[in-house]
């Protein structure tokens, strides 16, 4: 296996485990999606430390948390990324236990564009006409789908949201993939400690009730939140951008799969309207940047 074939591996098996992560967090659904939150962030910083001493990478932790207390900028950003990712895995743990699997799934479809939205406005990129009718095309699906649910599909929008401001900041970050979410979950532990140790105090932390598999399975939601974003981020250093890209649409779509086959969510007419019109935007986005990135290698 050559290292770009190694790389795809990688990246694809990442974006199989984000897209079946929500079987995960259905297994939990009995208990509240607070607490979840809170026993998620104790453990990935707890799993992500472990890993770190095992690794030998605590000279590259201190490196990057100097590097970040001299740069306040830097350490700021950071920690608003760590509330912007806290933000996008409660609503996401909130809508999977919710029966709103098909919301989740489509603020995975437009999060890609919202990027691009957020690259113009912050980073001064510039869009094709291609893209420029990508985003309209993608607008206009959202719009159905507004009309459908009869509001905005809020829950697709903050996940999509949340999800691009925090990678318009991670991309400007300088701190390793592991040793990154180390110090994001640092900045929240102690409030999800505390708001654990809240719980203990009302005899309402279900996590000392429950039984022993659902103990172990919110144990190991760090190694679930962490060993993905591993792979992701060993994976793309092999392999083309754009490849990244397209294999990004895995997880969305098995979400998509799971809502309408598994979960029996309703999908009607309507909604598969809306989301052709997705579907149609990104495979233009997509092609278009292809394009664009196969031009630029060649001058």
């Amino acid at each position: 296996m050559t290292t770009e074939q190694k790389g795809i591996s990688q990246v694809f098996l990442a974006y199989l485990l984000w897209g079946l992560m929500p079987i995960y967090w259905k297994t939990v659904q009995h208990i509240t999606s607070d607490e979840i939150l809170s026993s998620r962030i104790v453990w990935s910083f707890i799993f992500t430390l472990l890993l770190i001493t095992v690794m030998r990478d605590i000279p590259k932790l201190r490196k990057d948390l100097h590097s970040l207390w001299s740069d306040k900028k830097a350490f700021f950003s950071l920690m608003l990324a760590s509330y912007l990712i806290t933000a996008n895995w409660f609503t996401f743990i909130f809508a999977v236990n919710n029966g709103e699997l098909v919301q989740t799934s489509l603020g995975y479809y437009i999060n890609p564009l919202i990027s691009v939205m957020l690259g113009i406005v912050f980073l001064g990129e510039k869009l094709s006409d291609a893209q420029k009718a990508a985003v309209g095309i993608a607008a206009a699906g959202v719009l159905i789908l507004t009309i459908t649910y009869g509001q905005l599909p809020w829950i697709s929008l903050v996940l999509a949201g949340s999800f691009a401001f925090y990678g318009l900041i991670k991309k400007q970050a300088k701190v390793g993939a592991i040793t990154g979410l180390a110090i994001e979950t640092f900045f929240v532990l102690p409030f999800a400690f505390a708001y654990m140790v809240y719980l203990f105090t009302q005899d309402s932390l279900q996590f000392i009730d429950s039984s022993i598999v659902t103990m172990l399975l919110l144990m190991l939601s760090g190694v679930a939140t962490a060993l993905p974003l591993l792979l992701y981020a060993s994976g793309t250093k092999s392999i083309p951008l754009y490849l990244s890209g397209f294999i990004q649409y895995i997880a969305p779509t098995i979400m998509l799969i799971l809502g309408v086959a598994l979960y029996n969510e309703p999908f009607s007419n309507m909604e598969w309207t809306g989301f052709s019109f997705i579907w149609v935007a990104l495979g233009l986005f997509s092609i278009s940047k292809f394009i664009q990135i196969k031009r630029s290698l060649q001058e």
